[in-house]
């Protein structure tokens, strides 16, 4: 069996990508969307080897595979594709095609992490996360635009811009915290200090951000002083659980729970439960799974590149959390489909930058932020992930929990 055939038995006759490999064959639409190109025989030994979405993304990355055009629809294609559900005549032919001699595992990539040390210390949780947002401040910036927004966006209008939509996202918290003038706000995984720069300035909050990024504080930090709210705002290179200083009105949580571990939730929801004064609220914004009956895996493409520990749960598990360390649930909200769009324009700014890019990060490192935001998009667009905003309330043992009766943002 030719290397085309093989391809077209994983993302179907009908689907509007092509297919071009190093034998010679092809197949697939005359006008196609995108074109997959198995560069080499070691396109397939990195698929067979790891036959999930490891071992695409080390094709891919090395360059062994390659796709032109929409790199999405591609991903997705092969996404929908269930080889569980492949005949078994068919599952045979692709054994027989690839054959016994690409059964063998080339070189895996040089940037591929294997963290050391003790899952979610200190020290493991500083070099994971340095692994990620110490990258370039400069190339986040081609990424992300002038927000510097991390997180899914909230888009008011469908076709509202990324910024405005970054913006309403930060305004969308502060409402649902019922921030007011001269309240005291912490912000744990703060990134580059977006939310306490827009609760200061927007509604007189001071704010303590806290990242375990360096270059995300210095950056914030700058950012801080140009806005002239250094008496408001603070942005602190510091792991949460070392902040000492409690009696916070409110307590947000962007993006920051993937990276806690399912076994520290007790522990992270009780210390944020410490933080916040009685009636204060925790906006909680995370990505989840979309099912908790299937354990998560670990040492996929996501954790061996992009989020050294990272671990999804389901929504559930995530609210149970929050309720068994003695938060109130107040209000949910689940905002995938806006994570898709955020991830569009992510993947579009990138193109747009592209040699800016490589020439920032290099090639590899490029290629494997594009095959991440597209990677990532089609998660939420298939609904294999999701995104959550959890509001809970610190309600007294009296049952105050200083929530009207009705919501308010």
């Amino acid at each position: 069996m030719r290397v085309a055939e093989m391809f077209t038995m994983l993302v179907g006759t009908d689907s509007p990508v092509a297919i071009k490999a190093y034998d010679g064959s092809s197949s697939g639409p005359l006008d196609p969307v995108a074109t997959i190109e198995v560069n080499s025989p070691r396109a397939l030994q990195y698929i067979v080897t790891a036959p999930s979405d490891l071992g695409l993304a080390r094709a891919y990355i090395t360059g062994e595979l390659d796709v032109q055009g929409d790199l999405f629809t591609a991903l997705r294609s092969l996404a929908l594709t269930d080889l569980r559900l492949l005949p078994l005549a068919d599952k045979v032919a692709l054994l027989r095609g690839v054959g016994p001699g690409n059964i063998k595992r080339p070189p895996i990539p040089a940037q591929e992490v294997r963290m050391r040390g003790r899952r979610h210390s200190k020290r493991r949780d500083a070099d994971a996360i340095s692994h990620h947002y110490d990258v370039s401040n400069r190339f986040y910036r081609m990424l992300l635009g002038p927000s510097m927004a991390y997180t899914c966006a909230v888009f008011p209008e469908a076709d509202a811009s990324l910024e405005a939509a970054q913006e309403y996202k930060f305004d969308l918290v502060c409402r649902k915290l019922g921030l007011a003038s001269g309240d005291r706000l912490l912000d744990v995984g703060c990134g580059w200090g977006g939310m306490v720069i827009h609760a200061a300035k927007e509604y007189g909050v001071r704010g303590l951000g806290v990242t375990l990024s360096r270059q995300q504080a210095e950056w914030a930090a700058k950012q801080i002083a140009e806005e002239g709210l250094t008496d408001l705002a603070e942005v602190r290179f510091l792991d949460y659980r070392d902040v000492h200083e409690s009696g916070f009105d409110h307590v947000s949580s962007i993006g920051l729970t993937e990276h806690i571990g399912v076994r520290n939730y007790p522990d992270y929801f009780g210390f944020l439960l410490s933080k916040v004064k009685p009636e204060g609220r925790l906006l909680n914004h995370t990505i989840t799974r979309h099912d908790g009956s299937v354990k998560a895996k670990t040492g996929g493409f996501i954790n061996r590149y992009i989020f050294p520990d990272g671990e999804l749960v389901a929504p559930s598990a995530v609210m149970s959390a929050m309720n068994d360390a003695g938060f109130e649930i107040q209000h949910e909200e689940n905002l995938r489909a806006h994570y898709a769009k955020t991830l569009t324009h992510w993947s579009e700014n990138l193109m747009a930058n592209w040699d800016e890019a490589v020439a920032e990060v290099g090639l590899p490192k490029a290629r494997t932020w594009r095959l991440y935001l597209a990677a990532s998009r089609v998660g939420f667009d298939i609904n294999r992930i999701q995104l959550h905003q959890f509001l809970g309330t610190k309600t007294t043992v009296e049952g105050d929990s200083g929530y009207p009766l009705r919501h308010t943002f």
